[in-house]
């Protein structure tokens, strides 16, 4: 059995920064890390990979013979990596013994709301490698800072979780940087804990588009509400404290704490924070650390 991580997220959203930190924090609490690129988009990759999907296909290659553009070269290349899954199952088998997997998959989001093939390759590695896999879904947070984004990041979060089916994790990603395209109308646990979007309502009321994109605003809080599943959690890639209070929550979604209890309790010991104390790191610290709490409505 081993253990990995799906990361995903849109374009922008941090995902392949987030691989190199994360796999150079893994490595240093101890972990064999293998990373495995997905995207053929990403041409210039900042960490060592032990899978490369320009090994099997290349975008370039795609858009040329085949006359496409960059979205239809992606859904391309997912769909022959999935009519080609033996390549990368005979390419993972050599890491299950003694490695965790981090998997950096592109940044369109089509291919994890609406098109299968993604899905369907994460689905046959589980089944044939028994893997266990979480998946990362990173947001940019300063998504935040204007409601109707705010809005449309959480519809993309419910819409993914829904169709991976998988162990899920959502992320405001780049939270050192909130407020940089301005200041937030409320305190940060209003947008990780997505309890009660009608607080937004007077916000978008003010919005200078048409009535009609209003309602529909107000209706879609209704649906995610409806379904009560979407939540974050922070993340400051280049915080030690940080990348480890992501970690111990990956570990807890994926069972990685459970397969390995004194593996684990050696790694933790390195970035341990008590249970009581795990709503402040996630929130409170994160907002005393990077928001003006002076300058938000309660």
């Amino acid at each position: 059995m081993a253990f990995g991580q799906v990361v995903i997220g849109p374009p922008g959203s941090g995902k392949t920064t987030y691989c190199n930190g994360m796999s150079q924090f893994l490595t240093l609490i101890g972990r064999k890390v293998a990373v495995i690129n997905l995207d053929p988009a990403n041409d210039s990759l900042p960490y060592d990979c032990a899978v490369d999907i320009e090994d099997l296909i290349k975008l370039s290659d795609v858009m040329t013979e085949h006359s496409l553009g960059p979205n239809g070269g992606l859904v391309y290349c997912m769909d022959y990596l999935e009519k080609n899954i033996d390549w990368l199952q005979s390419k993972l088998e050599p890491l299950l013994k003694d490695h965790y997997l981090i998997f950096d998959f592109p940044g369109q989001v089509e291919l994890f709301f609406l098109h299968s093939n993604a899905r369907n390759v994460i689905m046959k590695l589980i089944k044939k490698l028994n893997l266990r896999l979480a998946a990362v879904h990173l947001v940019d947070a300063h998504l935040c800072s204007d409601p109707g984004k705010y809005v449309s990041a959480l519809l993309l979060s419910l819409s993914t979780m829904l169709h991976m089916e998988l162990p899920h994790i959502n992320v405001l990603s780049k939270i050192d940087l909130i407020e940089s395209y301005g200041k937030l109308a409320f305190n940060l646990d209003f947008y990780t804990d997505v309890e009660d979007l009608s607080y937004l309502q007077y916000h978008l009321d003010q919005d200078p588009r048409s009535a009609k994109y209003r309602k529909l605003t107000k209706e879609l809080c209704e649906v995610i509400e409806d379904y009560s599943l979407v939540n974050f959690t922070t993340l400051d890639i280049q915080d030690k404290q940080s990348v480890g209070n992501l970690v111990k929550l990956i570990d807890r979604t994926n069972g990685y704490i459970f397969a390995g209890i004194e593996a684990s309790a050696v790694e933790f010991s390195k970035i341990a924070v008590r249970p009581t104390d795990w709503d402040y790191y996630r929130v409170a610290e994160v907002q005393e650390k990077y928001m003006k709490d002076d300058e938000n409505v309660d």
